[in-house]
Order: structure tokens, then C-alpha cells, then sequence
């Protein structure tokens, strides 16, 4: 099921339709409290959200969904008129996980929105990390430090995940960004940077495992 968020009637209603007759789940809302609504009634695969909705706008509700355990993982696509380099970067540091900006092709809309759906499904590796206090296991989802738990959101244990099945190697942020968000921008942006902040104050004493190569990116050790 694919939740729309669009206070535009017509490509609330286009949109939904192009799904559904492409055989996906479809259904839209125009504002936040009906969407919410909705969410207590059934969990969605993934979330279409327009930024500018009257009232509340959609990076509030995307930061409401990644502050709650239950969505924190939950796959978010931004529909929004603002399409600049910058409004791209603040919806991915908020936690979204595509971007597409208007006016879009429905058959766009609709390769992006299966592409998201195949990358929302487990990690593909088999895998299991040790280092030092920290522990990951890939297949299992599940991330410890010194045995406790620790809730990452997806792109965080992404993230995670990549530094460790790359350890020891130097990882610039385009790397990182083109694997983990698939995402190929030119020049710097503050998305991988501020993930990688906010993975480290997650893991606490185990944050300083991630370091930073100054001029380059970041990498994780040999693990032991």
C-alpha cells in the first residue's frame, strides 16, 4: 500500500490512479491528519509527501514519522514544486529517502516509486560485523553496543552497514551517497555529513569507530 500526501485534488487523484492501474495500492489524503489517520489504521510500504500542504507542511510530518520507532524506517518520497540543489538536500537531511520535484512524468513517478520499494527490503548481504563494543547484524537489522540495542533509522543502518562491509577503506561522501542514497550530486552537500553526526551520538562510545579523513570522507577500521 502507497500512501499520497497532496492537497492538490487533481494530482492527488492522478497520481492514485496512475498507481493503482499500474497495480499498485493506492490512497491520497490532503493533509496531515487524515494521512495520520490512516497510518493508525494501516501501515503503508512507502509514503509520497508534497512539502507545501496547508496547515502542517511535509518535512514536519517527515520528521514526526522518523522520530517514531514504528515509521522510523518507513520508505518517504518527497513531491514538492521546489526542485533547487538546496530543497533536495534539506528533505534527504530530514530523513527522506527520494526526491522528485514538480512538474514529473507519471511514469517517472512510478519507475521511482517500484525502484524505492526494491531498496526498501532488507539489506542484501548475510553478514554480521564486530567491532570492538559494537555489533551489527545485517540480516537480523539489529545494531548493539556493549549488548543494548541501539534504533537506527534506515538510511542510519545503511550507512552503518556500508562503512563496516567497506572497513578500512577511505569512502568519499559522492561514494556514499551514490550507494547508500543512490543519489550522484556535483560538489559537496551536508547530507552524508550530517548522518554520519547523527550515527555517532547514537552509538556513543561507539561513535569515534567512524573517522573522519579530513579532505576526503570518512572510514571505519580494520575490524578484528
Amino acid at each position: 500500500m502507497i500512501y499520497l500526501v497532496e492537497d492538490e485534488t487533481n494530482i492527488r487523484d492522478l497520481v492514485v490512479y496512475t498507481l493503482q492501474s499500474t497495480g499498485l495500492e493506492a490512497r491520497g489524503f490532503a493533509d496531515g491528519n487524515a494521512f495520520r489517520q490512516a497510518l493508525r489504521e494501516q501501515a503503508p510500504d512507502l509514503v509520497l509527501l508534497d512539502i507545501m500542504l496547508p496547515g502542517e507542511d511535509g518535512l514536519a510530518i517527515l520528521k514526526q514519522l522518523r522520530a517514531s520507532a514504528s515509521t522510523a524506517r518507513l520508505p518517504v518520497m518527497m513531491l514538492t514544486a521546489k526542485g533547487t540543489e538546496y530543497d533536495k538536500v534539506l528533505g534527504l537531511d530530514s530523513g527522506a529517502d527520494d526526491y522528485l520535484p514538480k512538474p514529473f512524468g507519471m511514469m517517472e513517478l512510478v519507475a521511482r516509486v517500484k525502484s524505492l520499494l526494491r531498496r526498501a527490503g532488507p539489506v542484501a548481504s548475510a553478514e554480521e560485523y564486530k567491532a570492538g563494543r559494537l555489533f551489527v547484524s545485517v540480516p537480523r537489522h539489529i545494531v548493539t553496543v556493549d549488548g543494548a540495542e541501539v534504533s537506527l533509522t534506515r538510511k542510519e543502518f545503511d550507512l552503518l552497514a556500508f562503512l563496516l562491509k567497506n572497513a578500512g577503506l577511505v569512502l568519499t561522501r559522492d561514494r556514499i551517497l551514490s550507494a547508500v542514497w543512490e543519489y550522484d550530486f556535483e560538489g559537496e552537500t551536508r547530507t552524508v555529513d550530517t548522518h554520519i553526526l547523527t550515527l555517532r551520538g547514537k552509538l556513543g562510545v561507539c561513535g569515534n569507530l567512524i573517522q573522519t579523513v579530513r579532505g576526503l570522507g570518512y572510514k571505519i577500521g580494520e575490524l578484528k
